[in-house]
């Protein structure tokens, strides 16, 4: 397949510079655009493995872009932010990110996690659908449907969207109903060793997937937390 394409969205020429520069001697290929209407047209058009995208534009919003590539495609989303705050980081992984960094960054933090999105990105997409007794077609849990080989989720009838990560941890509890696991045990299984992070992003991707299957995310039946244990899916 050659080299990873990655796109760069960014509006600052300094940033976008450092970025291709350091993403380029890792042996990625890069592209940049400035403005975020720019993007969906250019992913209707071209290929790419990974978008790192800005989150403050001046035209459009990362949000608003993040949330309009994922009604498209899924494709690894990293956010590069100024922002820190939680709220904000909830919001992007709402919107569909897969990761976020924040600004200022190293440059070797930041290819350190464009590798290690591809990576987990390959593993889940190729890795994750093969077949066996544990890895069943369809899991059904009440009105919830989760289609392990389509990366599909039905509330009902209605399919929701989910991120690769999302769907990710979703699959694993429901694979593997009733038991307890902790923040690190899943932070360890979906994320792996090698990701640049911490566990806490596994409490913002709880709260998410929450927010898409639970008829109360406040008072959640399914996806059920285990007070100083960690987190159980109920079956």
């Amino acid at each position: 397949m050659g080299e990873k394409r990655i796109l760069i969205v960014e509006d600052d020429a300094d940033i976008s510079m450092i970025e291709e520069a350091y993403l380029n001697t890792a042996g990625l290929e890069t592209k940049i655009v400035s403005e975020g209407s720019q993007v969906v047209p250019l992913l209707e058009k071209e290929r790419f493995d990974l978008i790192l995208l800005d989150l403050m534009l001046p035209d459009k919003s990362g949000y608003e872009i993040c949330k309009e590539i994922r009604d498209k495609l899924d494709i690894p989303i990293l956010m590069v932010t100024a922002r820190t705050e939680s709220v904000d980081k909830l919001r992007g992984f709402g919107a569909g990110a897969d990761d976020y960094i924040s600004k200022p960054f190293d440059p070797a933090e930041l290819v350190a996690r464009v590798n290690a999105n591809l990576r987990q990105y390959e593993r889940s997409r190729f890795g994750a659908a093969k077949k066996s007794e544990k890895n069943p077609d369809e899991i059904v849990i009440g009105d919830l449907r989760i289609l392990t080989e389509g990366w599909k989720v039905y509330k009902g009838e209605k399919e929701i969207r989910f991120p690769n990560r999302e769907f990710e941890l979703l699959q694993f509890l429901a694979m593997n109903p009733n038991i307890v696991f902790s923040k690190e045990q899943l932070f360890e299984k979906i994320w792996g060793y090698d990701y640049v992070g911490d566990s806490a992003t596994v409490m913002v991707h709880i709260n998410r997937i929450r927010e898409k299957i639970e008829d109360d995310s406040r008072k959640p039946k399914i996806l059920e937390t285990v007070w100083g244990a960690g987190y159980r899916l109920n079956k």
